[in-house]
């Protein structure tokens, strides 16, 4: 995983502001997934729990498009980067599961560590005078624009939503279970 060069905090303050709080409910849920997918090979990135087409290389790539869908696209207005900007979307609405099969589990820690660390840079500059309330670029369907506040509400949700997933599948693999990492456990 690329290093980030500022300290990344192992969860939410216990009194901080909101910028923080929200910051790190992320970052525990980006720590905790990080931990559940860790260190394993093709085969362990591959396995199925029952009939789900869901595996930890589907989420680890699945993660890498949502934190640069919202924390580049839709936050900032930026275009599509690689290799989400080669993607026929409209043929292929789940590219990044179906196509996670064909990647070696270097290219998908990679590809997930490289979007989480930048969207840890584009959220510093964004919250340096520590306001959630920014409005994003992005507008949807309806008009509305989403802040930064909401952009984090949502990330949180996806994190906690796959790391269940993540929690399941990492048990089929090799038995590791368990709610936290160890205080030890340091993934950048």
């Amino acid at each position: 995983m690329t290093q980030d060069t500022e300290a990344v905090p192992l969860e939410p303050p216990v009194a901080g502001g909101e910028a923080e709080t929200l910051v790190g409910a992320l970052e525990r849920q980006r720590r905790t997934f990080a931990w559940k997918t860790e260190g394993l090979d093709a085969a362990g990135l591959s396995a199925r729990v029952g009939s789900s087409a869901v595996t930890l290389g589907g989420l680890l790539k699945h993660l890498a498009l949502v934190e640069d869908q919202y924390l580049s696209v839709r936050l900032l207005g930026n275009a599509p980067a690689p290799p989400w900007d080669a993607v026929d979307w409209d043929a292929a609405p789940d590219w990044e599961w179906s196509s996670a099969a064909g990647d070696t589990p270097g290219q998908l820690y990679a590809l997930w560590g490289e979007a989480v660390t930048r969207s840890r840079t584009r959220l510093r500059e964004v919250l340096a005078d520590g306001d959630a309330g920014r409005t994003a670029a992005f507008t949807s369907r309806a008009g509305h624009s989403p802040n930064v506040r909401r952009m984090l509400v949502d990330l949180i949700e996806e994190y906690a939503r796959h790391v269940g997933h993540a929690d399941l599948l990492r048990e089929s693999v090799d038995g590791r279970v368990g709610e936290d990492p160890p205080q030890d456990f340091r993934p950048w």
